[in-house]
């Protein structure tokens, strides 16, 4: 295929090395000159037959491209959009945005007054990511056995959705089918909350040496996503506000439990009850793969797929099947 990535971060970056080593002919492009220029000089040194061009603006890059990759914050998903839209593109859209409605919505919009229509537009994320970002950080390999999500909305061309699912599958990550609602729902829970409450334990040390020296694995392990950039983090948490707030709300109300809890008589005794589900919830996760089936590719049969927390590992020649896993 010819593939456009605009933003060329640490996921962009990736993506861009892994659909060159695919055999792609990609085209890459980033607002500032100074990455594109670094991933100008490693496109030299790459093999010849692994190599990736970098454009000179967004349109350039989306002009013969069949699909473009929005890698870029979702500050910045408009202002691509526009000018994609400008330039005439009429290619297929995705994203690996960490929230998928308010992209949806900025798509949907841009589809409604562009001259040409677009193709299509199937948002995704890709659950994955490093302590270390930037192009200098880019890995080819940083997707393998990650969870993939593609959206699959009503309106969502089933044709595209298999196409993609089929290219993401190839760089050896597990597709998983939902909505972009459920999508924010689940990563406020499992990505955005984690980086409050992360941040908020650590700031409880800032003032407190002797805690800071004491500080060990569980400290380590609990505040792991606190060194992320507080613009990321607020763009992270912010973009997703409404169900960041429901699942931050759910957590306080459970924390509130556990501060009466620690003031009856036995403490102990009273916490255990408290404490055993999230044990037993943290003992199975990540949860055991079953065997692998084949489904119908049916939008229907997909999107039960994900709700029950399966995932593809291979799409069909003709399309007309997938090969799913569910969790054991």
């Amino acid at each position: 295929m010819n593939i456009a990535v605009v933003g060329l971060g640490l996921l962009g970056g990736s993506l861009l090395r892994a659909l060159a080593a695919a055999g792609h002919r990609v085209l890459g492009y980033d607002a500032d000159p100074a990455v594109r220029a670094t991933a100008r000089t490693a496109a030299a040194k790459a093999s010849a037959n692994q190599r990736w061009q970098i454009a000179a603006s967004v349109g350039e890059a989306g002009k013969p491209s069949e699909l473009v990759v929005l890698a870029v914050p979702l500050t910045a998903v408009a202002g691509v959009l526009d000018e994609l839209v400008d330039a005439g593109f009429t290619g297929l859209i995705t994203d690996v945005t960490s929230v998928k409605e308010p992209v949806r919505d900025l798509v949907e919009e841009r589809m409604r007054r562009a001259a040409t229509p677009l193709a299509g537009f199937v948002g995704g994320h890709p659950m994955v990511g490093r302590d270390q970002t930037g192009f200098d950080a880019a890995d080819p390999y940083l997707f393998t056995q990650c969870a993939w999500v593609l959206c699959l909305e009503e309106e969502t061309s089933l044709p595209d959705w298999l196409h993609l699912a089929a290219l993401v599958t190839s760089l050896g990550a597990r597709v998983v089918p939902t909505t972009a609602a459920d999508h924010d729902r689940s990563v406020a829970r499992v990505s955005h909350l984690p980086h409050l409450v992360a941040s908020a334990l650590a700031a409880s040390i800032a003032d407190d040496p002797l805690s800071s020296t004491l500080a060990a694995g569980s400290f380590r392990d609990g505040t792991r996503v606190a060194v992320t950039r507080p613009e990321l983090t607020a763009e992270l948490t912010g973009g997703n506000a409404v169900p960041v707030a429901a699942a931050l709300d759910s957590l306080l109300a459970d924390l509130e439990k556990a501060l009466n809890l620690l003031g009856r008589p036995d403490p102990e005794r009273s916490l255990k009850p408290w404490l055993r589900p999230g044990h037993e919830a943290r003992s199975h996760w990540p949860a055991l793969a079953g065997d692998s089936t084949e489904l119908p590719a049916r939008a229907d049969v997909l999107r039960r797929l994900g709700g029950v927390g399966g995932w593809i590992i291979d799409v069909a020649a003709d399309r007309r099947t997938v090969t799913a896993v569910r969790p054991a």
